[in-house]
């Protein structure tokens, strides 16, 4: 199990927001846990130096393109992105240095897997730079996948069959568990134990961390198989959980 970085992103800045109070009206401004002066490529800069591969830069909106991309410039090769990605930019992110490209929103339609558009999209990337978004809420006992901001349920659950069937047309998954990200309340357990069971390529989980602990939790649970993103609880996002020990822990059960 290895830690993932990450960068959010919105209107230029590197933030940390409750991830399902972000809204397309601006009149409805998003519960930001965390803002901060210090550039998207510093922080890139910093997981480079520490040789933390594989984190995402995640785009909450517009006004991010030119921070993302000085990101991406500073870790050539280290870090994934989404946030709006389809055929028609994703070739400019990876052209800047991008190892992957993360999309949700662009392979449904009307609350259903768009096939038609995956193959556009995995013909376009190549499936090994992509990376699909399997972000989810709860609805009725069961794991739906969320598009447009996480704002809208599509008829996706997130299941063995789903896995199996998305895990052919990319490289890894990434999966928010909405209904707690950015919380600091606990992680999703039933999620990141789905995740360890059936998913056959990597998979990255985020959501709900709040303890150093959750690290040596997230890997049993997850059978050693389901990498961890941490946002909001980590020290240099304002919170309890000291960076620099997480580091450390990575290095030591990798």
């Amino acid at each position: 199990m290895k830690f993932r970085p990450c960068i959010d992103l919105r209107r230029g800045k590197v933030v940390q927001i409750i991830g399902g109070t972000l809204k397309d009206s601006d009149n409805k401004l998003p519960v930001t846990n965390f803002e901060t002066e210090k550039s998207a490529s510093q922080y890139a800069a910093m997981y480079k130096k520490d040789d933390l591969y594989g984190g995402h830069i995640i785009s909450l909106g517009p006004g991010n393109t030119q921070a993302a991309l000085a990101a991406l410039n500073a870790y050539p090769e280290g870090l994934q992105i989404g946030g709006g990605i389809t055929p028609a930019n994703a070739q400019t992110y990876l052209n800047a240095g991008a190892s992957h490209v993360i999309v949700t929103s662009y392979v449904f339609s009307d609350g259903k897997i768009d096939l038609k558009k995956l193959d556009t999209l995995v013909h376009s990337v190549g499936k090994e730079n992509l990376v699909l978004d399997l972000s989810c809420r709860q609805k009725n006992g069961k794991f739906r996948i969320v598009t447009d901001r996480w704002q809208k349920f599509t008829d996706v659950e997130v299941n063995q069959e789903t896995i199996i069937q998305l895990a052919s047309y990319c490289d890894q998954f990434l999966v928010h568990g909405v209904d707690v990200e950015g919380m600091m309340q606990g992680i999703e357990i039933e999620l990141v134990e789905l995740l360890g069971r059936h998913s056959p390529i990597p998979v990255t989980y985020a959501g709900g961390v709040n303890n150093f602990s959750d690290l040596e939790r997230v890997k049993t649970l997850g059978q050693n198989r389901v990498d961890l993103t941490i946002g909001s609880a980590l020290d240099i996002f304002g919170g309890k959980i000291c960076y620099r020990d997480v580091v450390n822990w990575h290095r030591k059960n990798n």
